[in-house]
């Protein structure tokens, strides 16, 4: 089985690389799930319905989330309908919407770290839990991990091994070089990259940026220009065990804007 999940989707450019870009890789690998990372896809923060059901509509399986999943207040009725649209799984009791989706072939769960993060429940005792109650689960699972600290990834790839098909990292829209499949048999990334605009930083403006980081003023940042990137993980897994037996990155661009 082919899994294909796509790095932090920023505004309007990555939503764009979404669109042009992955009808060819769909063409080109025949991933058999699709998932993206959309809580930046409004605008460079939160994701609304109707951008949701767009990157639905192109062939994305389930959008995961982050800590910009609220910014946008329509997508919250979303969280709990039918829409395979995920929060982060650690956040408490009686927050809206669902952590994990299970599709025919797999299931796909979102988690959120907590170091340099919102000071929510454990992402580590969360999957133990789901682990331990979703007894009719898939062999082939897959764990969008948002989260800042690479220790905190790195931990949360080894604490998982052979327990999941694959850990990904997103949240610092910084792909990292260290793709590869832990002794357990589980996939792992400490970060996909960012779907968005090349000129910018992280996906922001960068002008913008830098005025912050030179004067200490918070201002608006908007999202950046320039030819949209697209970054990707495909990682292949053995349907019946659910271990992974390849990881690939993908980078794609844009001729133009």
């Amino acid at each position: 089985m082919l899994l294909l999940t796509i790095g932090d989707i920023v505004g309007q450019p990555g939503r764009k690389a979404v669109c042009e870009l992955l009808p060819q890789l769909r063409q080109q690998y025949r991933p058999d799930v699709i998932i993206a990372n959309a809580e930046n896809a409004a605008g460079g923060f939160g994701l609304t319905a109707a951008i949701a059901r767009e990157l639905i509509e192109v062939g994305v399986h389930v959008l995961t989330s982050g800590n910009h999943i609220w910014a946008q207040k329509d997508i919250i009725p979303e969280l709990d309908s039918g829409t395979p649209v995920l929060r982060p799984l650690n956040y408490p009791p009686g927050v809206p919407g669902r952590g994990y989706f299970i599709t025919e072939q797999a299931m796909v769960v979102n988690l959120m770290g907590r170091t340099f993060m919102s000071d929510i429940d454990c992402p580590f005792r969360a999957m133990d839990r789901l682990l331990e109650e979703v007894k009719d689960r898939p062999p082939v699972v897959i764990v969008d991990f948002h989260a800042e600290a690479t220790s905190e990834k790195m931990a949360m790839g080894r604490y998982l091994d052979g327990r999941v098909s694959a850990v990904l990292g997103t949240h610092t829209h910084v792909g990292t070089i260290d793709a590869q499949i832990l002794p357990g048999g589980t996939a792992y990334v400490t970060d996909i990259g960012m779907t968005g605009p090349a000129d910018s930083i992280i996906g922001d403006d960068a002008e913008s940026v830098l005025r912050r980081f030179l004067t200490g003023m918070p201002h608006h940042l908007s999202v950046g220009k320039g030819k949209p990137v697209l970054n990707a993980i495909l990682v292949d897994v053995d349907e019946s065990s659910g271990r992974a037996v390849n990881i690939e990155r993908i980078s794609r661009q844009l001729e133009k804007p």
